[in-house]
């Protein structure tokens, strides 16, 4: 460590931010009750999305699978149809599969132990240390960005947080202020915190309960941290789809569990040669996912007979889909919005 921490105490900055927590946490509707599989529930929806936009979904979400057997007894669809407009489906794909975990492995109720909890399909050691504390008092702190930024400032610290020891360094970091009552108290401080005041940018220092412990804020160097030196590649890709249709309706197939978009309806990715001059409009649409650029090249054929799609579709294992029916399957955002548009030339216009 760059600072010496070894033998000091610490813990009184975690008890203000308790103490803060105390009158000032956030109203968040998976709080009223902080029932494990509503904690569950959201953050792995907030993985990738932020509060104000999650809130909606979490509701809706909540009131269709209200607890674990409703969430294990719907289909895999279903639940993917409840995820839309979240992206990152694989998300929802292993919140189904958990939740089968939880009746068959775990006799129906939900794991009261960090390690156990890990054991569930797509809980990483963030949300299962964010249950184990918030509902079960486990003292383990919930490391994401939040606390690196948030402990990076308060000790000023410049252990780079792209290093694959940064977890487990900024756990030790984390431990050192971390009381040992009220646990949950201390990890939701530091996440309404790192969302409200201790923003990447522009953080709001003067509203802070630990500024006057903040080495960074005391010293002036709020904007050297956290450091982080490895940048993430971005990588192109491109795909190319072929909308065909007869009327309004259209073929769609499912995708399987590898590569993006899991298990989201997407269109023919192939059609005989022959059928490109029957091509009326294609358009390019750009479109961005966590490390991606992507160019997706969309053709429109619109066949002269129900029989021809019928064929294709019996052929080639398709399903055949009304357009206004077809809210009912989860597509890529930007596959839905396509279809959507009635005139195909506005598509260009579309923020994607």
């Amino acid at each position: 460590m760059k600072t010496n921490k070894q033998n000091a105490d610490f813990l009184h900055i975690g008890k203000k931010l308790i103490k803060w927590y105390d009158t000032n946490a956030r109203e968040l509707p998976w709080r009223e009750n902080q029932h494990p599989y509503n904690i569950w529930i959201c953050e792995i929806l907030l993985q990738q999305t932020q509060v104000k936009q999650g809130l909606g979904h979490y509701l809706r979400f909540i009131e269709r699978f209200p607890n674990v057997e409703e969430l294990h007894k719907a289909s895999e669809d279903e639940v993917l149809l409840y995820w839309k407009g979240l992206g990152y489906y694989s998300r929802a794909i292993n919140l189904h599969k958990a939740a089968h975990q939880i009746i068959e492995e775990f006799e129906g109720k939900f794991p009261t132990h960090y390690q156990d909890i890990l054991k569930l399909k797509g809980v990483g050691k963030y949300t299962a240390a964010a249950v184990a504390s918030i509902c079960f008092d486990e003292k383990i702190p919930a490391i994401d960005g939040n606390f690196y930024r948030a402990l990076s400032r308060i000790f000023a610290d410049d252990f780079d947080m792209s290093s694959s020891k940064a977890f487990q360094y900024f756990t030790d970091l984390a431990l050192l202020i971390m009381p040992e009552d009220k646990p949950g108290d201390f990890n939701q401080a530091i996440m309404d915190i790192g969302s409200e005041i201790c923003k990447p940018k522009n953080p709001l220092c003067g509203e802070c309960p630990v500024n006057n412990d903040c080495i960074a804020y005391q010293t002036g160097r709020i904007s050297e941290f956290p450091v982080k030196t490895k940048k993430t590649k971005v990588t192109d890709l491109s795909l190319k789809y072929y909308f065909i249709k007869f009327q309004n309706q259209f073929l769609i197939k499912q995708r399987g569990n590898d590569f993006i978009w899991k298990k989201l309806y997407e269109f023919p990715m192939s059609v005989p040669e022959s059928w490109e001059e029957l091509i009326i409009n294609s358009k390019i649409i750009n479109h961005k996912l966590t490390h991606k650029n992507m160019t997706i090249e969309i053709n429109t054929i619109e066949l002269e007979s129900k029989k021809a799609l019928e064929r294709f579709a019996s052929e080639n294992d398709f399903i055949i889909v009304d357009e206004k029916l077809a809210d009912e399957k989860s597509f890529p955002k930007p596959l839905e919005t396509f279809y959507k548009k009635r005139d195909i030339a506005e598509i260009g216009k579309l923020p994607f």
